[in-house]
C-alpha cells in the first residue's frame, strides 16, 4: 500500500466495495461520478477475480488521479459473492456501501445514507427505486414487475421498513456486515439476506428515494432464472421472522440459515 492509499485509509468515513469484471469500459466514469458527487473522505476497494481482467489496466492508468482507490484480489473463489466477501473482509471505515461499476446506482443519496447511519443511528440505508421520490430508468420489463411486486409486499405486510428489498445498493454499518456474514449462494440475494436477518434482530432500517439506471455500457450478469430460489428463500425469511428487540449495532445474529 502506498503513503497516499494508507492515508486515504486511515481518514475514510466510507469504505466502498466495488466488485468488477471487465469493467474497463466503465470504470473511468464510475470514479469519475464517485469524486464528483462523493465528498466525504472515502475509499473505494476495487474487488477483481483474475488477473487479465480489463479494468487492471485503466485502474492503473487513473491511480494517480485517484489515490483512495486500492484493488482487492477476490481469493475466496471465483464470482460477485465471493467478491463482495473479500471487498468486506477489507473493509476498515465505520460506513460500508457496496457498489457496482455500471454507473447504474445514484450516487448522490450517499451524503444522506452515511448522515443516517453516522449521525441518525441507522444500521443500514437502502436506496429505494420504489418509495416516494424513488424511481428506474430502463431494465427488463419482467425483472422490474418482479423488483417492485417483491419490495411494495414485503413492505405493506411488515415484515421490512423498506420499500426496496432487492435493490444491491446500500449502506451498512460495517458491524452489521461482521455479525450477518453472506450465506447466500447466487447472485445479489445477499442484500435481500443481510437486511432480513439484521431486522429480525433488531437493526435499525431505513430507506432514502433514488434512481437506478440501466448499465450504458458492458453485460449485465444478472441471471434471473438461476438467481430467483435465492431470492425467494430471503423473501420467505423476511416474512416469517419479525424483529425480537431493537438495538444498536453489535446485535445477537439469529440462527443460521445455511440449508
Amino acid at each position: 500500500m502506498t503513503t497516499e492509499a494508507a492515508s486515504a485509509s486511515s481518514l475514510a468515513e466510507i469504505d466502498f466495495v466495488m466488485p468488477v469484471y471487465n469493467e474497463g469500459a466503465n470504470i473511468a466514469r464510475a470514479l469519475a461520478e464517485l469524486d464528483a458527487q462523493v465528498q466525504i473522505p472515502k475509499r473505494v476497494l476495487v474487488v477483481y477475480d483474475f488477473d487479465e481482467d480489463d479494468t487492471l489496466p485503466e485502474l492503473r492508468r487513473l491511480a494517480p488521479a485517484y489515490p483512495w482507490v486500492e484493488t482487492v484480489k477476490n481469493t475466496l473463489g471465483k464470482g460477485v459473492l465471493n467478491a463482495i466477501r473479500a471487498g468486506i473482509a477489507a473493509t476498515t471505515a465505520e460506513v460500508v456501501i457496496i457498489t457496482m461499476a455500471d454507473l447504474s446506482d445514484d450516487l448522490t443519496v450517499v451524503p444522506t445514507m452515511v448522515r443516517m447511519i453516522r449521525q441518525d443511528g441507522y444500521d443500514i440505508v437502502a436506496a429505494s427505486r420504489y418509495m416516494k421520490g424513488g424511481r428506474q430508468i430502463g431494465g427488463p420489463l419482467l425483472k422490474k414487475t418482479m423488483s417492485r411486486v417483491a419490495g411494495v409486499s414485503l413492505y405493506w405486510l411488515g415484515a421490512l421498513p423498506i420499500h426496496d428489498a432487492t435493490n444491491a445498493f446500500r449502506a451498512y454499518r460495517r458491524q452489521v456486515l461482521l455479525d450477518f456474514p453472506i450465506e447466500s449462494q447466487g447472485g445479489f440475494a445477499y442484500s435481500l439476506e443481510i437486511t432480513a436477518k439484521a431486522h429480525a434482530a433488531g437493526c435499525t432500517i431505513g430507506e432514502v428515494p433514488s434512481t437506478w439506471r440501466d448499465r450504458s455500457a458492458g453485460a449485465s450478469r444478472f441471471r434471473l432464472r438461476a438467481w430467483l430460489p435465492h431470492y425467494l428463500k430471503w423473501y420467505g425469511y423476511a416474512l416469517t421472522h419479525r424483529p425480537k428487540r431493537t438495538t444498536g449495532s453489535g446485535v445477537e445474529p439469529p440462527p443460521s440459515q445455511s440449508p
